[in-house]
Order: structure tokens, then sequence, then C-alpha cells
């Protein structure tokens, strides 16, 4: 920026839906760049903003001043900003808070404050010992000054600010502010270097001497390293900088997240199918804003497809965004990556430290890597010059953000590559509805790999009918005969074997045998869940747990029945009948620690694990080439729940654990368990054919207008009381009804559905409602958004009930 700029437009990074104007004083206007943060005041507080660029229309009457600079260089680039103002619009979300959700955690300052009691409170006790409230504070204070949101927590009520100012001017309390947040900084690590060459080496012990000879040789070199070679360097290295022989000074270096070494390879032969995709998608590259779906069967090489694209790409001077739905994939991706482009790689996800994140970050901004892999945040990844952003596994519904800013990242890439005039390249092997409805419309071009490398056959498929095995006591009701013989087989034959069940613990619906009530959460209306790893029935909602040996709550009666089956049981199962083999489980319970992921995954790629039991982690896009045989234990769980998107759900999750097996040499079986062997998402599944399933989809979405035929926003409604949150999600739902009927063009295309009460009514202590908005316009939707939620805030907004905006909502429970 020029440094004749005084005025300069700033995101909060707070819920408000403007942007300000501050004037920057004379001594900072040669740090001013775009990108930045800054320190402004906001109201009575100091808090962090985001600079966005030049003021445009300048009223200078109340305009403030920039405290400060806390950035050296900038934390995104300026070709980010419109991105970040579409994407603020189009999820009605305030632009600071969408910046913040980008960036990594723990960057920024803010002001609070804190009260401690005076001498004049404490006298104020000693002669009015009543309990009033204003004596309760005083009494808390005295044991410490505390935080305002601290004291309203501690005494579980609402205390009016007015009570706190009226303490404050009479001197009984003193407020304090101060600056807390950024915790996320550089590393510094100190480093040894020689000021000059004239050192007197006859004069030096052997080991100071050793030191001196190390630092002419690497020039500069970590305290650390130098430690390797010469183990006490880090007494010796301070007489040596006394007497002038050596310098010692802090540099900043980057955290690893990367881990082990990787060798290098080179790319792959391509088959006839390869080489035409890579043809098509290509001569865009470079030119103009192209969207392709890359429909795949699994093990057809859509991944050597990515990193030969990437490779054009990186020669053209361009750089690449890859998005991975899970962090599980993260690894392989990574590996795969850095052993075709080496150093020039970085990786953006949450399993990394806050410092981890922050360097990765800072590497790309600085331009220092080409190419960012990431899991849905990386979508903000602040590369320059993209040419290509790959989106792979783009069904999955990990891409959707749940909390803060609910955005889909698939969705956010294809806009991304609108904006920098590049190609987005969404590749699955069962495509979503919408993007594949895409394709006929022909907003996305169409690539398809119709085989797998290798002429590898696709596995079969053999449908057990557990319908036939529902009085069968014991293993043999969720590890049929069928099941249990193929998996002896594989075995015998030194190959791998995968077993897949969604739904983690050990018994998910534990009944008192006396009464037959559910062992239930204490906050959530749902029945707990058995861990016997950590001997507690435990909510996967809000994470309440009781003990296992727990009695009914209703009669008190020990007998309780563990109905059901999660992972945990399936293992207990599973080493039961295979002694001797070696089974690991994978699942968010075995996944917590950070490295899990990757030692579990290195298990199966070293052969140290025979049998794999997971949730939908191992469904997706996993390559182990010695894993020959998929038990999918029971296809049905996500069938029937109350979503239009189930069947498409079931469809994918089945079609793609299957394709786990037979991606080596040897042929792949898999043993698809189910109760409805006639669902045509099953039948689809078991047949591998995608557009069957499609057609028969469609058809049902078309006829009740759901995505892709129309646009949905869902208004998400919790409170902690049930009577006051019912009546406000039924006043918000007579606001939209009287928008609705007060306007012709809204009466005509916008539908409103509800307020009901959701599926699952009660979620860590909250009851929750829901309204759902639905339009063939995505345009009229979000004026009628726009007039419900900022002309009408008032209405909407109310203590104590929480109203949520969730635009193309996936989740509907």
């Amino acid at each position: 920026m020029a440094r004749s700029l005084t005025y300069i437009e700033v995101a909060i990074a707070l819920p408000v839906y403007n942007t300000y104007t501050y004037s920057v004083p004379e001594t900072l206007h040669e740090l001013v760049a775009t990108g930045k943060r800054v320190l402004v005041p906001f109201g009575r507080r100091r808090v962090t903003g985001y600079i966005l660029g030049l003021a445009k229309d300048i009223n200078q009457e109340g305009i403030k001043t920039v405290l400060d600079i806390l950035d050296e260089n900038p934390l995104f680039p300026s070709s980010m900003i419109p991105f970040f103002r579409w994407t603020a619009d189009y999820y009605l979300h305030p632009i600071g808070d969408v910046i913040k959700c980008a960036l990594p955690g723990g960057l920024n300052l803010y002001d609070f404050f804190t009260m401690a009691i005076t001498e004049k409170g404490e006298d104020a006790l000693l002669n009015n010992p009543a309990t009033s409230l204003e004596n309760q504070i005083l009494n808390r204070l005295k044991t410490g000054p505390c935080r305002f949101k601290d004291l309203n927590k501690d005494f579980n009520l609402h205390i009016p600010n007015a009570l706190i100012h009226s303490m404050e001017s009479r001197g009984v309390i003193v407020c304090n502010r101060k600056l807390k947040g950024g915790a996320t900084k550089p590393k510094l690590e100190r480093y040894v270097s020689l000021p000059g060459s004239d050192i007197p080496m006859e004069q030096l012990s052997d080991s100071r001497k050793k030191i001196i000879e190390t630092l002419k040789t690497f020039g500069e070199i970590s305290v650390k390293k130098l430690q390797e070679r010469v183990p006490s360097a880090s007494r010796l290295i301070k007489s040596l900088e006394m007497d002038g022989h050596v310098s010692i000074f802090q540099k900043k270096v980057y955290r690893d997240p990367l881990g082990e070494p990787i060798a290098p390879d080179t790319a792959h032969t391509l088959t006839k199918e390869q080489k035409s995709v890579i043809h098509t998608v290509t001569q865009s590259l470079g030119r103009r804003f192209t969207t392709c779906l890359l429909s795949g069967v699994t093990g057809s090489g859509k991944t050597e497809v990515y990193m030969q694209l990437a490779a054009k790409t990186i020669s053209m001077g361009y750089s690449v965004l890859v998005l991975v739905p899970e962090i599980a994939l993260i690894s392989q991706m990574e590996r795969r990556f850095r052993a075709r482009f080496g150093e020039c790689v970085a990786i953006l996800h949450s399993g990394l430290s806050a410092g981890e994140r922050y360097d990765q970050w800072m590497r790309i901004a600085l331009r220092e890597a080409d190419i960012a892999i990431g899991a849905r945040s990386a979508v903000f990844a602040p590369l320059e010059n993209i040419g290509i952003i790959i989106v792979d596994e783009e069904h999955d519904t990990s891409y959707k953000q749940e909390g803060g800013l609910r955005y889909n990242a698939r969705d956010l890439a294809v806009v991304r590559a609108k904006f920098n005039d590049c190609v987005a390249l969404l590749g699955s092997a069962t495509p979503s509805i919408q993007s594949y409805y895409n394709t006929t419309t022909k907003k996305f071009k169409a690539v398809t790999l119709k085989n797998r490398v290798e002429k590898r056959p696709l596995p079969e498929i053999t449908v057990v009918d557990l319908c036939k095995s529902r009085d069968v006591r014991g293993i043999g009701r969720f590890i049929t005969p069928e099941l249990q013989r193929e998996m002896k087989a594989t075995l015998d034959r030194g190959e791998q074997v995968l077993l897949f069940l969604n739904r983690r613990g050990f018994a998910n619906y534990p009944v008192c045998a006396a009464c037959g009530e559910a062992i239930r959460c204490k906050n959530c209306d749902i029945s707990l869940t058995l861990h016997q790893k950590i001997n507690a029935y435990k909510c996967h909602y809000c994470g309440f747990t009781r003990a296992s040996t727990s009695h009914c709550t209703s009669c008190g009666s020990t007998k309780i029945l563990l109905l059901g089956i999660g992972t945990e049981k399936v293992e207990a199962a599973v080493t039961s009948l295979f002694p001797d083999a070696r089974t690991t489980r994978m699942d968010r319970d075995t996944t917590r620690r950070k490295g899990s992921i990757l030692k579990i995954l290195k298990g199966l790629r070293n052969q140290t694990t025979d049998i794999l039991i997971g949730t939908q982690m191992v469904a997706k896009g996993h390559d182990f080439p010695n894993i020959t045989l998929v038990g999918i234990i029971c296809a049905d769980l996500s069938l029937n729940f109350p979503d239009f998107r189930a069947g498409e759900r079931t469809f994918q999750l089945l079609a793609q654990v299957a394709g786990r097996a037979g991606r080596g040499a040897a042929p792949g079986r898999v043993i698809l368990q189910t109760y409805n062997p006639g669902h045509f998402a099953i039948s689809s599944a078991t047949n591998q054919d995608f557009q069957s399933f499609y057609n028969q989809e469609i058809s049902f979405r078309k006829s009740l207008s759901y995505p892709p035929f129309s646009r949905m926003v869902q208004l998400k409604i919790s409170g902690k009381d049930p009577k006051k949150t019912r009546q406000h999600a039924q006043a918000v739902g007579d606001l939209c009804h009287t928008l609705k009927n007060n306007n012709r063009s809204f009466l005509k295309s916008v539908e409103i559905l509800g307020p009901i009460e959701a599926s699952l009514p009660k979620i860590a202590k909250r009851y929750r409602w829901q309204i759902l908005l639905k339009c063939p316009s995505i345009k009229q939707l979000h004026r009628f958004l726009h007039q419900i939620w900022f002309e009408k805030k008032a209405n909407i907004s109310i203590r104590d009930v929480n109203v949520v905006l969730d635009v193309d909502p996936f989740f509907m429970m």
C-alpha cells in the first residue's frame, strides 16, 4: 500500500456484519498491508481486526485510530478478499468471523476485564453483612479477581451490567482491562555462527576446536544439532561468545508435522482412460474457469491423475490446492504427493498443533509451498495464482462444517476456482446427486474412469440376508457363517480382512431387564452406548458418562441387557473367533491421540495387522493392496434416518467400503450383510451401478422438490427452557409465514416446513426445533432470508433462545 494511506477498511474478529474504517498513525504507515492483522479500539474494548484494503466513502467523524500492526507479513493475499466477502454474503455470516475461521487458531488478541474488590468494598462488607446480590459478589471477589463471564457462571444467573457499573462508580470494586490471546506464534531456535575467520585455534580446547570446525563447515547451525556433534556445546558456546569467537542468535524455524522421510517416486504409466481425462482437463488449465466431475470406479487411479495434473499445473507456474475429507486420508495423499513433489508440499488440518498449522500456513502465504493439501478448512489456504483445485471424494459429508461458519468446502472450492479463473476438479467413485445432476445440465464437465488400473476386476459382492439369522444367538447373529468362512480362508492365504460397521462402542442400546427402560443420557433424548474399554456408558452427542456398574434409574435394577452392536463388540467377537489373528480397531475412540491414525495405517501397510475393524473412517479412499475381503456387518444403519439423503449416503458408504477390496494383484470379495436386500440403494451398491441408483433417486428428489431441484435453508432453534424454546420457534415460524403471505413473489416460490421439533429433541440440555425453507431460486431465498435475518433481527434474537442459519444443510436430525 502507498505511504500516503490514511484510512483503511477493517473486518473485526467478532460477530458483527459490517466492516469499519480506521485511521493509521504516521508511525505505522510503512507496516500497513492488506491481509495483516491490526489491534483496534472497538467500543470500550481492544480487539483484533483484518485489513481489507483502502477505505472508501470516508466520513471522518468519530473515526478511531489503529493501535498496532500485529504481523510482519500478510496472513492472506489481497486476491482472497472478494472470496471472503462472497462467503460472508452467501452464508449470512460476519466477514470478520469468516476470516477468523479461515486462519490458524490462537492468533487473535482480545480485551477482557477482571473485577477485584477494593478496601472500600471490604469495609462495606464488614458494615453490611446482609446477603444481597452485591454482597454475594463482594464475598466472591474476596477469594480473588474474577471475570464477569465467570461471575455469571458461578452464581448461575444473569448479573445486570448496571449493578457492576454502579459498584465500580462507588469504588467498592475496580475493573482492570487486559489483553489475552495470541498464543500461536513463530517458533524460535538458538543458532550459532562465526562472526569472522581470525580465531586463535591453538588456544582452544579440543571440544571448542570441534565447534569452530563444525561452524566453518555449515556456516550456521542450530544449538540442538551442534549438541549432536559436541554434547557439551550448549555450555561451551557461551564462553566462545564472550571471547568474540562465535555469535549466538534466535532464528525462526518451522515445526515439522510431516514425520518420517519418504522415498521419491516417479510418474506411473497411464492407462488410456487416464490420458483422456488429463487431456480434457489440461485444455482448461490456465485458460478459463471450468468445473470437471471425475467419476472413477474405486481403484481406477484417480490419485495418479491428480498428481500428473498437479505436475502440469506447477510447470505452468501455478499453485495447486488439494482437499480430502478426512485427516486419515491426508496422510496417504500427503505421502504420495511428497514422494512425487518433495518439499513444496504443505499440509493443513485440525490434527496439527496450533504452532504446526501456523507454520504450514505461513509457508503457503510466503510462497514457499506450491501445493497445499488439507481437510475442509484448507479451502481457505492463502495460495496465490491457483491453477487447479482438486476435491477428492467430493461426495463426502465431512466437507460440510457443522457449527460456527456452516460452509461446504466442496462448494466453496468451486466458488474459489471461479474467482481465480482456474479449474475445479471434483473426484469420486460415487458422485453426489447434486454434482452428477450438474453434469446433466452442462454446468459441470463430465470425465470418467470406468475401469480399474491393470485391468483388475471389481470385487465380487455376496449379499447375506440377516433376516435368516434373526433367531440366532451370540456371535453368529452379526458375523454370519458365510462371513466367518471367508475370513478364515482369507487369513489362511496370508491376506488382510476389513470389517465395516458404522457404529462405535460395545452396545448402543442398553436396556433394563426388569422394567424395559433404556439407559439414557441425562442431557439428551438418546440412549447411552456402553464402551467396554473405559467401563462406562457414554453419550456420543454431549459426552456424558455413567459407570458401567450403574443401576437402572427407573427401578434400581442391576440387570442391564446390552443390546445392539458396535465396533468394540465386533472386535471382541473376532478376537474369540480368530485368536491368532492380529486385530486392530479404527474409530474415533482409537484415533484421538496424535499419530494414532498413522500408526494404524502403517500397521496395514507393513502387514502387521491381519484384521481391521472400523467405522466410516476406513471406507474413504484408502489403498491397501493386501486387503482382499471386506465384510459389511450391517448395511442398513444409515438407511432409515429421517433425512432425504439417507439413501444416497447408504449407497455411497457401501460402494466406497466395498471398493477397499481387491486393489492389488489378488481379486477381492465383499460379504454384504443386510436386513433389506431389496432396497434399491443396497441392490445398486451390490451391482456397483451408480447410474441405476441415480435414475431412481433423482426421480424422488424431483417429485418432492428436494435438492438439486430446490435450494434449502434450515433455521435451527434451541434453548434450555422447553416452553420458551417452543414459543420462540412458533413466533419465528409465524414471522416467516407472515413475510411470505405479504409478498407475492415469496408466496409463489418459498415453501416453509415447520416449525417442528427436531428428530433429536434435546441435545446437551438444549431443546431443539427447526424450520426448513425451500425455494427453486437461491437469489429469491436470500432475499427472503435478508428480510428475516436483518430487518426482523429484533424478533429473531432473544435472550436464552438461540437461532442459527444453516444454508444448504446436510444434517437434518
